[in-house]
C-alpha cells in the first residue's frame, strides 16, 4: 500500500458559510467593529498535519506532527561520494 504524502494546508475561507454570512451581516452599516478581534497571539508556530492518501483506493488520512519552524518533505538527497 503506497501512500501520497502532502502537507496539509487550509481551504480558501468561503463568502457562503454560516458565521461569515452572520458576521458580514452585523458589520454592514455604521456601528464600528461588533465583534473582539483577537491580538494576543502567544505562538510562533504551527503544528504540521501531514495528509496521506492511498494510491490504490484513495482514502485519506491525517498524522499530526510535533512544532516546527522550517519543515520539507522529500527535500535533497545526500550524494554518495
Amino acid at each position: 500500500m503506497m501512500m501520497k504524502v502532502t502537507q496539509y494546508k487550509t481551504g480558501k475561507a468561503s463568502l457562503y458559510a454560516q458565521g461569515k454570512r452572520r458576521y458580514d451581516r452585523k458589520q454592514s452599516g455604521y456601528g464600528g467593529q461588533t465583534k473582539p478581534v483577537f491580538h494576543k497571539k502567544a505562538k510562533t508556530t504551527k503544528k504540521i498535519v501531514l495528509r496521506m492518501q492511498c494510491q490504490e483506493c484513495k482514502q485519506t488520512c491525517m498524522k499530526g506532527l510535533k512544532r516546527c519552524k522550517h519543515f520539507e518533505i522529500g527535500g535533497d538527497k545526500k550524494k554518495g561520494n
